[in-house]
């Protein structure tokens, strides 16, 4: 399951994309337009800077901006850098030490084939994809 931190941190960059005009964005505003404590964002955005997603500025002017364009963020990259890995089990996880039972094991072949849909599924899709969808819906 996809936490409200990996839901909310799609939602702030979705935000800062929407309301970019070349300068830092405050997080009160982001807040306020999400609905969302800016208290719980501030850890947010601390791990989308740390992640090397955002980047952000403090004092009078700062706040928060992307580092890339929409088109060149993938909804993988920023779930995985709120939630983790996507893996739906410990043996298919990034760096996961050798099975011993995996040339054996009856389930492998389901939890690799849902490992893949579920990859494929969020790093086909770009945050650039969410803007058109709501510019779309206005």
């Amino acid at each position: 399951m996809i936490s409200t931190k990996g839901r909310y941190a799609i939602r702030v960059m979705i935000d800062l994309a929407e309301h970019d005009h070349g300068s830092y964005i405050p997080l009160k505003d982001v807040a306020a337009r999400q609905m969302i404590s800016k208290k719980y964002l501030e850890i947010i955005v601390k791990d989308l800077v740390a992640g090397g997603l955002l980047t952000g500025m403090s004092g009078k002017g700062g706040g928060y901006r992307l580092c890339r364009k929409p088109e060149e963020y993938t909804l993988g990259e920023i779930i995985e850098l709120m939630e983790g890995p996507l893996a739906p089990v410990a043996c298919l996880a990034e760096g996961a030490r050798a099975c011993p039972r995996a040339a054996s094991c009856e389930t492998l072949p389901v939890w690799a084939e849902y490992d893949k849909l579920t990859h494929d599924f969020f790093y086909s899709r770009y945050l650039s994809d969410l803007l058109k969808r709501k510019e779309e819906g206005e």
